[in-house]
């Protein structure tokens, strides 16, 4: 490793901690560790919202995608910006004054309170949901930590991945929602600087949108939005543009960021801020997939190390460990996140509800804070071992998050006649479908993205079983 990466990255490292210190509030309580105290600004709540969103998947699966099949993959990001723009319409002003009102602090404890459920199970479905899809989730942030780190120290995988949860675990230890929301304002800045200056300093370089263009039609790859028109290339952008954004309204890191806000009234400032965040960094992600198509026109032997590839290609070292931070920004941003929902859910919703109902407030901080540390360990073991791609890891586990709890949110919000048993089903045929879908594509030999028919089947469900009025399933989940 060059001296001047390592200085880059350790001036980034005591900007991250300082930031954490300056962020650190003495008198934690519970609600402030999960949640802020609901007391966010419109900046803090935009860029929380949305740098916690996208991850290393900005810097690495999404213009690896981009790479590969060409402009047809910006109907992904359409997809994305779209409903992620509805989400903050229709959901966030909704969702913050419901939360509040009944006094919630986790998507279990909103969804127990909104259907009167009494009995305990729906927290420990919804509990179950999160454990499984979130610490995939975090794998696929882990792996793209990993590979930075490779390439920069040329040290092996595993030891990559435990640096990896090293880095995350201490600042959502000490300081919870409130660090992770100022770390978030902080890198959300710093990564949408990054990943677009690179692109804009290198297009010209490799010969401008001519060359990007050619450089498609040498890999036989169209360079159009739209290949031909045709039903079937219908289809396709359709299923681009449902695949992933129809998730976000199920995603707890992203709607637990909502809830934080200090005033409603402040969230129309809020969605401005982050959805013009949101179409910069996608804007640039694309750019990223273009030039690398210019620039490695024989090919690269991982697409989703571009980024950090064209920039050990075309920088000097310092600003090599420079960008490489930002692809490291993105991860600690959403696996920080994710960790702590992880965490609220071990200690709101099991450990309280199930085993020390009136715990005290100190008592469950500190379960909280295990929860962190056994749930990082959790990730490092999935992480450490999977042979899959960053962008399948965390389509699976979007779609299963997605599934799981985004018809759920909207029926919750906006259907009266939803209760337990509606809730119930639609929690557990979404995530299910999605859990086992990869098994269903194979024995049927086909493709689609396991968001479509999860969605679908659990706003089917959630219809379905808010009918039923006999109490016919058991009434506490202590009776099994």
């Amino acid at each position: 490793m060059h001296l001047y990466e390592l200085f880059a990255i350790l001036i980034y490292l005591f900007a991250l901690i300082s930031v954490g210190v300056l962020s650190y509030k003495r008198h934690l309580t519970e609600a402030d560790f999960i949640i802020g105290g609901r007391s966010l600004g419109s900046w803090l709540t935009a860029l929380a919202a949305h740098a916690s969103d996208m991850s290393s998947w900005l810097f690495m699966a999404y213009p690896a995608m981009v790479f590969v099949e060409g402009p047809i993959r910006i109907w992904t990001a359409v997809g994305l910006f779209l409903f992620m723009y509805l989400n903050w319409q229709f959901v966030a002003p909704k969702i913050r004054v419901a939360t509040e009102e009944y006094n919630s602090m986790t998507f279990s404890s909103f969804f127990e309170s909104r259907v009167a459920d009494t009995s305990g199970w729906l927290r420990v479905f919804t509990s179950l949901m999160c454990l499984l899809f979130y610490t995939v989730y975090l794998s696929a942030g882990l792996i793209g930590m990993a590979y930075v780190i490779g390439i920069l120290f040329n040290t092996p995988f595993q030891l990559n991945v435990l640096i990896g949860i090293l880095i995350i675990i201490p600042y959502v230890f000490i300081g919870g929602y409130l660090t992770l929301a100022w770390i978030d304002l902080f890198q959300g800045l710093f990564l949408m600087l990054a990943i677009l200056f690179v692109p804009l300093y290198l297009l010209p370089k490799v010969g401008g949108f001519s060359a990007v263009e050619k450089s498609y039609e040498m890999r036989n790859v169209a360079f159009s939005l739209f290949p031909d028109v045709s039903l079937k290339t219908g289809k396709s952008l359709l299923t681009l543009i449902l695949g992933m954004g129809l998730g976000y309204f199920g995603q707890p890191h992203i709607i637990t960021k909502f809830m934080g806000i200090k005033q409603v009234r402040n969230i129309p400032r809020s969605k401005m801020i982050g959805m013009s965040w949101m179409f910069v960094s996608l804007g640039a992600a694309v750019l990223v997939g273009f030039v690398g198509s210019a620039f490695f026109q024989t090919g690269i032997a991982n697409p989703e190390l571009i980024f950090i590839s064209l920039v050990q290609d075309a920088f000097h070292p310092f600003l090599i460990g420079f960008f490489s931070c930002a692809i490291l920004a993105a991860t600690i941003n959403a696996n920080g996140s994710q960790i702590l929902v992880l965490a609220s859910t071990l200690s709101e919703d099991l450990y309280k509800r199930l085993l020390r109902k009136h715990a005290p407030s100190s008592e469950l901080l500190m379960v909280s804070r295990l929860s962190v540390i056994l749930v990082g360990l959790a990730a490092y073991l999935i992480a450490a071992f999977s042979t899959s791609t960053i962008f399948s890891i965390v389509l699976y586990a979007w779609s299963g998050l997605g599934c799981s709890f985004g018809p759920l949110i909207l029926f919750s919000l906006y259907y009266k006649r939803l209760n337990r048993y509606g809730a119930w089903g639609g929690v557990l045929s979404g995530g299910l479908t999605v859990a086992f879908w990869p098994l269903i594509e194979r024995l049927g030999g086909f493709s689609l993205p396991p968001l479509l028919p999860g969605f679908f089947a659990s706003s089917c469900a959630i219809l379905l079983f808010s009918q039923l009025k006999a109490p016919f399933f058991p009434k506490s989940v202590h009776e099994t």
